[in-house]
């Protein structure tokens, strides 16, 4: 009999860096076969921004399967769809006086930014787009188009490539003014884009913030050349920032927004496009896919609206978990007097702690891996550790893991004779 991993496609990627046979998960810890437990510091890479196996959700998704609820309908009316349509909107979309449509695509992030992309140069009648260095868009031929990571695109020779990659904020200066130039310039070789994607936070890229000055500066920018901004909130959206949009405090107002990963808050694949009416010009039909209507995730989707955002409440609380989260990491480095060694970055519940070695923060990873901790690497040069625990994490276990963290990177250091530790 082989083994499951001797089976499975080298593509495998997570069993690697994690190698454990888990069965069990629940809040913020995974369980391995074997009784080991683990806190998680990765959250289904954003997917589960409220836990594993949250028991608020399980119970209207139980509720849901045993009275027969239509599972899957492609893009047909259903109750749970309808539902949370009206749920969305009324909590969601109309508090923040945001008015879009809701496009549903198929269930993953890269479906949406597929369609997106499509959307953008429908509208526009252009067939350019833009992203930024250090992007993460996904992993479709349309999207890894816009992913400006060198290491998912090799070999694939995408001679033909619609996109350009643009300076993001602090790759170089005044990157606003740079783009500007080229816009203007009819010499310069570029053409006016359809549409500009950006992350607020660049996860994958290395835990990169983009500043309230520049992310406002691009949008001005982008409605002064008819171009559609274009914001991909999957990873850093549903209330990974302290507010449900990432850019809520920015008073930003996009295009176009692509939702995904803890959308439907229980790991549950689910994805949508919100569209400027104005912008939705598709025929009914021209963008489709069977999956569209993963009714599940409509009913946790529309549970965790119900039982998180109705109210300001759990944004506060969001926001002074961060506060504490960011402070027990500070504290970290500090105490091990690393501030010459590696940097903080990140805002709400996503951290980088980027390291000025290359290599390791791929060590603590594993270290931390052997003490029970499961936390992801990140950036061109995996050079970054980010932590992603989902946002509703006792306190007490968010400072369990940093005390792993901690004595994990002291013991890298030591072994790699970096410099003494006290």
């Amino acid at each position: 009999m082989h083994e499951p991993n001797i089976l499975e496609s080298n593509v495998r990627s997570y069993s690697r860096s994690f190698p454990e046979k888990f069965n069990k998960a629940y809040g913020a810890k995974l369980y391995a076969a074997n009784g080991k437990a683990y806190i998680d510091f990765l959250s289904g890479a954003g997917a589960l921004n409220y836990g594993h196996n949250n028991p608020i959700l399980k119970k209207s998704l139980l509720e849901y399967i045993k009275n027969d609820g239509v599972t899957h309908s492609l893009d047909m009316s259903t109750s749970a769809k309808d539902n949370f349509i009206k749920i969305f909107n009324d909590f969601i979309l109309a508090p923040r006086n945001m008015k879009y449509r809701l496009q549903f695509t198929g269930p993953t992030g890269t479906n949406a930014v597929e369609a997106a992309i499509k959307t953008a140069m429908l509208a526009t009648g252009r067939s350019r787009m833009f992203s930024f260095t250090n992007s993460f868009h996904g992993m479709t031929l349309g999207s890894l188009q816009l992913t400006a990571n060198k290491y998912y695109r090799d070999g694939l020779k995408l001679s033909n490539s619609f996109n350009t990659f643009m300076p993001y904020d602090g790759y170089i200066n005044n990157s606003i003014g740079y783009l500007e130039k080229l816009l203007q310039d009819p010499a310069s070789g570029v053409d006016i884009p359809a549409g500009i994607i950006v992350e607020t936070i660049q996860g994958e890229g290395g835990v990169n913030t983009a500043s309230k000055e520049w992310l406002q500066a691009l949008q001005q920018l982008c409605k002064k050349h008819g171009i559609l901004f274009i914001i991909d909130d999957i990873q850093v959206g549903c209330g990974r920032t302290g507010t449900f949009f990432s850019f809520e405090d920015y008073k930003l107002d996009p295009d176009i927004i692509v939702l995904s990963k803890s959308l439907s808050g229980y790991g549950l694949p689910m994805a949508i496009v919100l569209l400027k009416e104005q912008h939705d010009i598709w025929e009914p039909g021209q963008h489709n896919g069977t999956f569209r209507g993963n009714n599940l995730a409509f009913i946790t989707a529309s549970q965790a609206i119900n039982t998180y955002w109705k109210t300001s409440d759990f944004e506060l609380e969001t926001k002074n978990k961060s506060i504490f989260f960011f402070r027990a990491i500070n504290e970290v480095i500090q105490t091990l007097n690393l501030q010459e060694l590696i940097s903080v970055k990140g805002r709400g519940m996503i951290a980088g702690l980027s390291f000025k070695f290359e290599n390791l923060a791929n060590e603590v990873s594993k270290e931390a891996f052997l003490r029970g901790l499961i936390i992801e690497t990140c950036g061109p040069k995996n050079n970054v550790l980010k932590l992603l625990p989902p946002i509703n994490t006792a306190n007490t276990l968010l400072a369990q893991g940093c005390e792993i963290l901690s004595e994990s990177i002291k013991a890298v250091l030591m072994k790699n004779n970096v410099r003494k530790i006290a």
